[in-house]
């Protein structure tokens, strides 16, 4: 029977680049600017990395389709590199990969890249950028926000909230992004949002207002990978192991039968069920210290908590009015400022993620840092509710 890869994995080192309106680095410099912290934090050089795996998905402007463009920017000689997309979760996907490699004894030492330089492409967000012709056939007028605002539709109409509960909740999430985003110096908005700017700002799709909606932005970020044993033998004492990895992807399923009412995303709920299985947690609420939820919409958020097991049904609405998931609350969610404050260069997020309870693990996360986190969880959910891909990393200290 398959018991995971609990503590098989060590996280050597990671990186992070600067997340914004990059017109000064094209995607090389991003990827660079993200696997050089990462080979300083690791200690190592990089012709000691065994194999890497590369994702990136909306960039095809300027990366192409294979992995020889990660290979050419890092300076990967000969080694296996393999380029790899899966929406939002392409990011969680690389780690994955690099993860199974050192697990399974394949190598010692992986890399887990994710970058993508949206800005040059173009896109806005707004239209449906991906489609093909077979979602054609199923959501041919589909938009994100539009995704998402049903979303909530369908929890208001499940848990009979008000429209103005709804309202104050999801705006209350997006305002705890932007007070902890003035902390990150890697955050591409570092403002604090005032709540009644944030209620009355121009409608998307409603509820969901222009700062219920995460932004477009550049950024890279990766992490190196390595047994526990080697990261001892390499001098490392204090060491982030991966708890669990896990990802599920939907068939299409609700959108086709009348059993789901639109009111959680069960893909996230799989997902959660599978890694709090593999990394031992009974009881998500007292064992996770910290998590990183994937914000694209700040109702996404919300209705994450209670898909995770953090809030019960239908109760998210007013923990996150009670402050539960603020810095100070009972389970800090995106102490970094989330999707919200960074955007979302979509194969970078999940890394991205990764990188700060990677940072808040080791005590790093200066003016953002809480105390004593041992367990956290980072979350992306990629496509829409109704037919997306959903993985979660839960990352920890060994030994903890």
């Amino acid at each position: 029977m398959a018991t995971g890869i609990k503590d098989k994995v060590a996280i050597l080192g990671m990186g992070c680049s600067r997340f914004g309106e990059r017109w000064d680095a094209g995607s090389p410099e991003l990827m660079a600017e993200a696997f050089e912290e990462a080979l300083a934090d690791a200690g190592i050089g990089r012709e000691q990395i065994e194999a890497a795996w590369f994702g990136c998905y909306g960039d095809a402007v300027n990366v192409g389709n294979s992995a020889i463009p990660a290979a050419t920017a890092l300076r990967l000689d000969g080694i296996p590199v393999s380029r790899m997309e899966n929406m939002c979760a392409t990011g969680t996907e690389t780690l994955r990969a690099a993860a199974y490699a050192v697990a399974a004894g394949a190598v010692d030492v992986a890399l887990a890249i994710g970058s993508e330089k949206l800005k040059d492409t173009g896109y806005g967000g707004l239209p449906t950028p991906f489609k093909g012709t077979f979602n054609d056939l199923w959501m041919p007028m589909g938009s994100a926000p539009a995704g998402f605002a049903q979303l909530a539709s369908g929890y208001r109409a499940r848990h009979g909230i008000s429209r103005d509960d709804l309202k104050r909740a999801i705006g209350h999430v997006s305002w705890k992004s932007h007070q902890n985003g003035q902390h990150s110096p890697k955050a591409h908005f570092r403002k604090p949002v005032p709540m009644e700017t944030i209620l009355r700002a121009p409608m998307i799709a409603d509820p969901l207002g222009l700062f219920d909606c995460s932004g477009v932005s550049d950024g890279a970020a990766c992490a190196i990978v390595t047994t526990p044993e080697m990261a001892r033998a390499l001098g490392k004492t204090d060491i982030v192991s991966i708890k669990a990895l896990q990802i599920s992807a939907s068939s299409g399923r609700e959108t086709q039968l009348a059993e789901w009412d639109g009111s959680s995303v069960p893909n996230t709920r799989n997902a959660a069920a599978r890694a709090y299985r593999e990394a031992g947690i009974t009881d998500p609420r007292t064992q996770l210290g910290l998590t990183e939820v994937h914000d694209c919409f700040s109702i996404t958020e919300l209705v994450t908590m209670e898909d995770l097991g953090l809030s019960d049904d239908g109760r998210a609405v007013f923990d996150v009015l009670d402050g539960a998931f603020d810095r100070d609350g009972r389970l800090p969610c995106q102490i970094d400022g989330g999707l919200k404050c960074f955007g979302h260069p979509i194969a970078a997020s999940g890394l991205r993620m990764a990188y700060e309870i990677y940072s808040q693990l080791l005590g790093r996360a200066g003016g953002r840092q809480l105390a004593d986190p041992s367990l956290g969880l980072a979350h992306n959910l990629g496509g829409v509710p109704y037919q997306g891909v959903a993985a979660i990393s839960i990352l920890g200290l060994m030994g903890r």
